[in-house]
């Protein structure tokens, strides 16, 4: 498969919405090693492309503190997802992302309240190193700023600061003659609410004007807010259709594509209004860590009735090891809501059922300890003896809600669509 530029995927999908053969493409938020090969099986079995979407407190320069996920760096990242590709046998199309780069984008960078011109500076150390390793769309995200009042940065600053960070990543890219990559910009941090349909087109039209005044590529997705909302293992938001509808036209007047973040745990429903409402893509990451974590559970289950029909000796200690890492990692803080997320790491030890919450939550910020890992290589060992592999029931655990997404998303065949499309538009030639 020809390498096609992340930006003529959105031109395409957004041409094969007035024939009504689009597709909402998904971004999927990189939890694992295990979510990497069931992400390439299913895009491989149902052709649809892959966009991986990596924050920089998940995957980041060793310099800069290193990510949680596997200790990837991004050119460790870049290649698992190259080796996993070539190891499932995916050929199809597949996009390396950054997901909220930029200023104070780390959780330690904004709760030390690092000085603007420090954290810009770790923002585009933290870009270049996207670029050289092969990123193919950046999410330049100065929203996030611990000195403004309110906490919501006015949309002046955003602007400017957007057109620094793209005019600098920019300027890299072309000094290594690196191929195109695309850009993804808001104009707030996605909480729950509503992005007006004035502030967007307002920060539409000022993004063009500065970009175009110096020859700067417009971007390819722009994140509108759609009332969606994670928080625990839930969707607490509610999609609003309309809202929707009207960014995602008026995003496509200016040839870019509609975003939307915090797109987990949607039911069908919401799922299928996706389609006429048009959204080009949707970002769902932590819940592919939560079933993850329900995988390694279950199988701890089975486990331990292995034990009591004495095919085993000793089981693993996964459950207790993943409980006691994903409390003593307090990840789960943005997660919760009220009071609970100023609770102490005792407290929550002294009741079983907010562990058992917090486990749910958080297990997967863990799966790169050393004890973790030691855990559930023991319990995979265990299960093997009883002809049970522990490993391809987790990948497959993981495809379910996947699959969800590509069923109602119009996922299926969408490669193909992509592919013809440009193929006919005579924008690639392939063979």
């Amino acid at each position: 498969m020809v390498k096609v530029p992340i930006r003529l995927t959105v031109k395409a999908i957004l041409e094969l919405q007035d024939e009504r053969k689009g597709a909402t493409l998904l971004g999927i938020g990189p939890m694992s090693a295990n979510l990497l090969r069931a992400s390439f099986e299913l895009a491989r079995d149902e052709d649809f492309p892959v966009m991986f979407i990596a924050s920089r407190n998940q995957v980041d320069m060793d310099e800069l503190g290193g990510g949680y996920v596997n200790g990837w760096n991004q050119h460790s990242f870049v290649e698992a997802i190259r080796n996993t590709a070539e190891e499932t046998g995916f050929d199809g199309l597949y996009y390396v992302c950054r997901d909220h780069g930029g200023p104070w984008q780390r959780d330690k960078e904004r709760n030390d309240h690092l000085p603007a011109e420090q954290a810009m500076e770790f923002g585009k150390k933290s870009y270049l190193a996207d670029i050289e390793a092969g990123f193919d769309l950046l999410m330049i995200d100065p929203t996030k700023d611990p000195f403004e009042v309110g906490k919501v940065v006015p949309l002046e600053n955003v602007i400017s600061r957007t057109v620094e960070l793209i005019e600098y990543c920019e300027n890299e890219r072309k000094a290594r003659n690196l191929p195109e990559i695309g850009y993804e910009v808001g104009t707030e941090e996605t909480n729950g609410g509503l992005t007006s349909t004035e502030t967007y087109e307002t920060f539409i039209k000022r993004l063009k004007e500065e970009l175009g005044s110096k020859g700067l590529p417009m971007p390819t997705f722009i994140v509108g807010q759609t009332g969606t909302l994670t928080r625990k293992t839930e969707q607490v938001g509610t999609f609003n259709f309309h809202n929707a509808y009207e960014l995602a036209q008026m995003a496509n007047k200016y040839g870019v594509g509609l975003k939307e973040h915090n797109g987990d745990y949607l039911d069908d429903v919401t799922l299928l209004e996706h389609i006429p409402s048009n959204i080009v893509a949707t970002n769902v990451a932590p819940q592919y860590g939560t079933e993850e974590t329900r995988a390694y559970l279950k199988l701890a289950e089975v486990e331990q009735r292995l034990k009591d029909y004495g095919l085993i000796d000793e089981p693993s200690k996964v459950r207790e090891t993943l409980l006691v890492h994903a409390i003593k990692s307090e990840r789960w803080r943005k997660w919760m809501v009220g009071d609970q997320t100023k609770l102490t790491v005792e407290e929550i030890m002294k009741d079983n059922d907010l562990s058992a919450e917090i486990l749910d939550i958080a297990g997967h910020y863990t799966f790169n300890d050393e004890e973790v890992k030691a855990e559930i290589n023991k319990l995979y060992d265990n299960l093997n003896k009883a002809n049970i592999d522990g490993q391809r029931f987790v990948v497959d655990h993981i495809k379910r809600p996947i699959r969800d997404y590509v069923e109602c998303y119009n996922l299926k065949g969408s490669t193909s669509r992509i592919i013809d499309k440009l193929q006919s538009s005579e924008v690639i030639q392939i063979g």
